[in-house]
């Protein structure tokens, strides 16, 4: 059957290409457009047919085509005014994507014919994706996981998958190549409990790129909301769902890196693929200037979503559940979140956050915020309220500027590792509405935060503007690769003591791909453009000995509910037991002075719960530091720097340098009737014997003499200071 309109067949109930009995139902939202048209195209990319659709309900204009059916390829055009200044741009010469397109047939590509000039417009089909009609996807996934995962892990899926060793040739770079066996060993092996994959939809490369030869790696660039781009799923998105299943049954949930904030249609002098082409004053948030309607770039791109314009609500709403519905993902972390509240400033009550939290199926998933934007007022972290959890970068800042060697940091360490009660402990919130975090995409790898000084942005073709010069970062004596050995094992020493604190910190433990084996971007600290070695974990070179390090990390952590009951540390007493003691290495608890003395650089957190105890050491110094523990016989569980062993004397630890300690209770066995119990040691000499204090009286007897502090880590190694 040739395709043809059935007159005034269409329904405005769904958006986008609906199946129906009779024929594929399009619908396509504009408030300007005079005209909206389906393109239909053949295998070999031609036109076949072109239909104005008839229907025209709410400024949604619709059409029923008989004759087609799934697997048919089609494109939108949009006739209407042509005044740019204004923000009108049809040109029905400019093929469209539909912006409910589940499926597209090629990734998009970059060309001046693309922009904005109606007057000697060519036809751009040939260069712009066809959407293909995918049938109704009728089987349900189960229901996403709310509760808070143990352990984050943040991939890219070429960067991740590219240099794999087990991963065959075809599948590197896609989706398919995570459900590799050897993948999910590494993932299950860190006990990766839900993996988060950074962007999926198709994208657009930004527009400096292809002059300098690059491509976007990152794909924080999208065009669609539903399809995934091809270079991840050639298959479409059962690909997706194949994964999502194969992760669940190992116990790992997945969920998405969504950028509801811009598009890749960039600002006036971008490309016209979609939105900007069918309604770009509703789609996209404008001000007018002398007169004009300018595009807003709250997002720092060129433009910014319109969140609180009811077709964006819908088109977010609608897009998020399909992800969850069909393709099975278990949750999202909201890029640049901030501008899902804006109207036009932020506004944590805005309606297009509460819809998401009182969704039916969203408000059962994991929902994470990254919660700053860079426009006016774009900082929000701790006010996206109990449904989200949020990225807590003064986690990361804290952390990186106590081990480094700011002074005064003491306290800002306590905070952090109790679990950043001055942004969350309100409203309902626990600590695992803060997502902690070391070091994620945007940044320096964990490697390289103490291996360089400056960002070496240089192979971003911005003579190294471009990315943070803020990175409180180290380099432990000399900039980028060395083969001292005593550097080296400087570096080993502090990427370790960065995981442990991570791991006995209060929160949701998130790393990024390949921190867990000593990735390096080389110093670059802003490699979105970066699809090459640059990017790509390189699996032949992994740090064996980290990875196993992290894994235990992890393991000790989810053994000892003290580390990961989700309350705030306040050191009161409860039922006899206080959550949390701060410690001098002197033994005693922290006072006033301690709190403020600029160089202290030991800190004990010892912490109890009616059937869980540890105590955990951090020593920042340079230098090992004996520091006195509490009554009771203690053992190591983790220790950061296993190449400088802890040493017990009496009732005295010798942290090793630059260091975390964790202890645990000793287990005391119990004698077997008839065993000979354990004889007592033989005594040592005068000279060899250990200070003790009785438990009962520990000021009444002065404690061994603790020596005047090293000098911090910075007076010996100075680090770069912040731009």
């Amino acid at each position: 059957m040739k395709p043809q309109l059935v007159p005034n067949g269409g329904s405005a109930e769904k958006l986008g290409a609906t199946v129906t009995a009779e024929g594929i139902n399009f619908a396509v939202y504009s408030e300007s457009a005079s005209a909206l048209f389906v393109s239909l195209y053949d295998e070999a990319d031609r036109e076949t047919a072109r239909f104005e659709l008839d229907g025209h309900d709410d400024n949604i204009h619709h059409g029923l085509i008989a004759g087609i059916a799934p697997g048919a390829k089609y494109g939108l055009r949009a006739d209407g005014p042509y005044d740019p200044d204004q923000g009108y741009n049809f040109d029905p010469n400019k093929l469209l994507v539909d912006p409910y397109a589940r499926r597209l047939d090629r990734v998009f590509v970059r060309s001046p014919r693309l922009r904005l000039a109606r007057e000697d417009a060519v036809d751009t089909a040939p260069l712009m994706p066809k959407a293909v009609i995918l049938p109704p996807e009728i089987n349900k996934h189960a229901a996403p996981r709310r509760k808070a995962p143990g352990l984050m892990y943040e991939l890219n899926v070429r960067g991740f998958t590219m240099r794999h060793p087990g991963v065959q040739g075809p599948l590197r770079g896609t989706i398919a190549a995570l459900t590799t066996q050897r993948i999910i060993d590494h993932l299950k092996f860190l006990d990766v409990d839900c993996v988060e994959l950074m962007p999926i939809a198709a994208f657009i490369d930004d527009g400096h790129l292809p002059s300098l030869g690059l491509t976007n790696a990152w794909g924080y660039n999208p065009v669609s909301y539903f399809a995934i781009d091809p270079r991840l799923a050639p298959r479409g998105p059962q690909e997706l769902r194949f994964l999502t299943d194969l992760y669940r049954k190992n116990g790992i949930s997945v969920i998405l890196d969504v950028v509801y904030n811009h598009t890749g249609e960039g600002d006036y002098n971008g490309p016209v693929l979609s939105m900007k082409g069918l309604d770009a004053r509703s789609y996209y948030r404008h001000v007018e200037v002398d007169g004009k309607q300018h595009l807003v770039n709250d997002a720092g791109t060129g433009n910014t979503l319109r969140c609180d314009h009811p077709v964006v609500q819908r088109l977010v709403i609608e897009s998020l559940r399909y992800w969850v519905e069909e393709t099975g993902v278990s949750g999202f972390r909201f890029d640049l979140a901030t501008v899902l509240g804006r109207e036009p400033g932020f506004n944590p009550d805005a309606r297009m956050l509460q819809m998401i939290k009182q969704d039916p199926v969203l408000s059962k998933c994991q929902l994470v915020a990254e919660p700053w934007d860079p426009g006016p007022g774009g900082y929000g972290v701790g006010k996206f309220g109990k449904e989200f959890r949020e990225w807590n970068d003064t986690y990361r800042d804290e952390i990186r500027e106590f081990w480094r060697g700011e002074p005064g940091k003491i306290g800002a360490l306590a905070g952090k590792v109790a679990g950043s009660a001055e942004i969350y402990n309100f409203a309902g919130r626990k600590p695992s509405a803060g997502v902690n975090f070391l070091a994620v995409h945007d940044g320096f790898t964990l490697a390289d935060l103490v291996s360089y000084q400056d960002k070496h942005n240089e192979a971003n073709g911005e003579d190294n503007r471009d990315g943070s010069s803020n990175n409180a970062s180290w380099n432990c004596g000399v900039e980028g690769p060395t083969d001292d050995p005593a550097i080296l094992n400087a570096r080993r020493r502090d990427v370790r003591a960065l995981l442990a604190t991570l791991f006995v910190s209060r929160g949701m433990p998130l790393i990024q791909q390949g921190d867990e084996m000593g990735r390096t971007q080389r110093g670059n600290n802003n490699a979105y453009a970066q699809d090459n070695e640059i990017t790509w974990v390189d699996w032949e070179t992994a740090d064996g000995d980290l990875v196993d390090f992290v894994a235990a990390a992890h393991r000790f952590r989810k053994a000892h509910v003290a580390l990961t009951h989700d309350h705030f540390l306040d050191g009161k007493e409860k039922h006899g037991i206080r959550d949390v003691v701060w410690l001098h290495q002197a033994g005693r608890e922290m006072n006033h002075d301690d709190w403020n003395r600029s160089g202290q650089s030991v800190l004990g957190m010892h912490l109890r719960t009616a059937d869980d105890e540890v105590l955990v050491w951090f020593n920042r110094h340079a230098e090992s530091v004996q520091a006195m523990l509490p009554e009771g016989e203690w053992e190591i569980g983790l220790l950061s720097d296993d190449k400088s062993p802890a040493a017990f004397t009496g009732k005295t630890l010798l942290l090793p340098p630059r260091s975390v300690v964790a202890l645990v209770k000793a287990q005391i066995p119990q004698n077997e009737p008839g065993e000979i119990p354990p004889q007592p040691e033989p005594p040592v000499s005068p000279g060899e014997q250990p200070v003790q204090i009785p438990p009962d009286t520990p000021n009444e007897q002065p404690p061994p003499p603790v020596e005047e502090p090293p000098p911090a880590y910075p007076d010996e190694v100075p680090p770069s200071k912040p731009n």
